[in-house]
């Protein structure tokens, strides 16, 4: 397992992997990139920032190669929106982003970034998140938002894993899952634990 520790939430990720007893290598420049990992991470965080430093830094188009072969590959909040083929910036426009690096584009969605605000606008609350292991709160787990992007539009073959007030939060295509929320900064592990059903 790699996590993209390059900027944002990542260290949150690692300690949910302890938990749960899974080995973990971070990724902060190419030559990690020679390590071996089978599944990657991409924390919550800057999309922008993290879509600029894996361009920079010469990671982006390897592990967009690998994500394409079909390595698995969890997004969570700012990894959502690096995932996500179109990215509405939220200016009325429902175009995708332009000039700023796109980030990996493989998963036929589209966001709008900080859809519920900015940081002041972040909540928490609790919903239903299919395939879900956990029958004693069947299948319902805590959401933390922070200045999250929205899921606005799914593509074909796009599975939608979680709705919050309506919103589709979570997704899953093929190898890949997105989520709106934060599933590391909570105590529940279900979101990880179904995300490492796809690696093994």
């Amino acid at each position: 397992m790699a996590v993209l520790a390059l900027q944002g939430a990542f260290a949150e990720h690692e300690v949910v992997l302890a938990k749960l007893g899974v080995r973990w290598t971070e990724l902060r420049e190419a030559g990690d990139l020679r390590k071996e990992f089978d599944a990657l991470i991409l924390p919550g965080g800057e999309s922008t920032v993290q879509a600029k430093l894996l361009e920079d830094l010469g990671m982006l188009a390897p592990l967009k190669a690998r994500i394409e072969g079909g390595m698995p590959v969890l997004g969570t909040c700012a990894g959502a929106i690096l995932l996500a083929e179109g990215i509405d910036e939220g200016k009325g426009s429902g175009s995708c982003s332009g000039g700023s690096p796109r980030g990996f584009a493989t998963m036929p969605i589209r966001v709008r970034r900080n859809a519920y605000g900015r940081q002041l606008g972040s909540f928490r609350t609790e919903g239903l998140f299919a395939c879900c292991k956990n029958p004693s709160k069947s299948g319902k787990i805590p959401m933390t938002f922070v200045r999250a992007p929205r899921i606005e539009a799914v593509g074909e073959g796009v599975e939608v894993l979680a709705r919050a007030h309506g919103d589709i939060v979570a997704v899953r295509y093929g190898n890949q899952m997105a989520l709106s929320f934060h599933p590391e900064l909570d105590d529940d592990t279900s979101v990880h634990e179904v995300f490492l059903s796809l690696v093994r």
